[in-house]
């Protein structure tokens, strides 16, 4: 089924159509090669709520309360299963009113993170086990996007390797356990070789913070881009938040992030945007 909802975008990134300087894109799929995805399934991981938006949004709904929902993504490829981030840590669904803060800027600033249901229970639901998912990669080190990284021990994580190197660094992201199988990756990636799932570097939240664009037969062009923006609003107004680890990165990969949906005429799907999030079918129902 053609995906249901379409989520626009400025008309600044129709403006990038062109190359941005400094900015690489990955090239269109080869024509001769068909693609291997089929179905990418949208899944809650993490049900969370700030209590003030200007924390995301520099000088904008000061002490305003938002949604602030998380995903993971599962896309079947002909090649195997492929899994785009993990989300709030599952055992998070263990504790008291199964909720935990994560103290992003110092303690009590939020967002608090509810585990409802867990990433577990959803693989389980379409009859996927961890062991069935071959490849894997995470957007960026934070604990809301890298959290269950360990229910697949045994599957190859793909990660930009300064991303790697930085994990750990600061009390608010997740250092990669060593023993995990990894290939490092240093800049844009397609990870079939097909043009289906390309890795887009996009620093700036992070110093390895990675997105991926997905090629999809029936939905088209989605771009997953983990926490590049983390509301349409901050993709609009170029909004970039005080902890993120470079501004002028950030902005940069931003309009690389435009440019593409320009070139691929994609949609961008923002983690965090609730609206976005209402508005889409969730596993076990899936785009094609």
């Amino acid at each position: 089924m053609k995906a249901n909802v379409t989520f626009g975008f400025s008309v600044a990134a129709l403006a990038l159509a062109t190359a941005v300087p400094g900015v690489r894109i990955s090239a269109a799929p080869d024509p001769q090669v068909k693609s291997g995805v089929d179905r990418l399934y949208v899944i809650d991981c993490g049900d969370g709520s700030g209590p003030d938006e200007s924390r995301w949004t520099p000088g904008a709904n000061v002490g305003v309360p938002v949604g602030f929902p998380g995903h993971c993504y599962l896309i079947h490829h002909t090649q195997g299963w492929f899994l785009w981030d993990t989300g709030i840590d599952d055992a998070v669904a263990q504790m008291p009113n199964h909720e935990e803060v994560f103290h992003e800027w110092g303690p009590g600033t939020g967002p608090i993170w509810r585990k409802p249901i867990t990433l577990a229970a959803q693989l389980e639901e379409i009859h996927v086990k961890p062991s069935d998912i071959k490849l894997m990669a995470v957007s960026h080190s934070h604990p809301d996007h890298a959290g269950n990284i360990e229910m697949f021990p045994n599957t190859l994580m793909l990660v930009q390797k300064v991303e790697y190197e930085w994990a750990g660094s600061r009390q608010d992201t997740v250092g990669f356990n060593k023993k995990h199988p990894v290939k490092l990756v240093d800049g844009d990636y397609d990870i079939f070789g097909d043009g289906s799932l390309v890795l887009l570097s996009t620093p700036g939240h992070t110093p390895g913070h990675q997105s991926l664009l997905a090629r999809l037969p029936k939905t088209g062009s989605v771009i997953l881009s983990g926490d590049v923006v983390h509301f349409q609003t901050s993709f609009e107004h170029r909004y970039v938040p005080d902890n993120n680890w470079n501004k002028q990165a950030s902005l940069q990969s931003m309009d690389k992030i435009a440019a593409v949906m320009a070139k691929e005429h994609a949609q961008l799907w923002i983690n965090h945007d609730q609206h976005q999030s209402d508005a889409q079918k969730k596993l076990p129902a899936y785009y094609e």
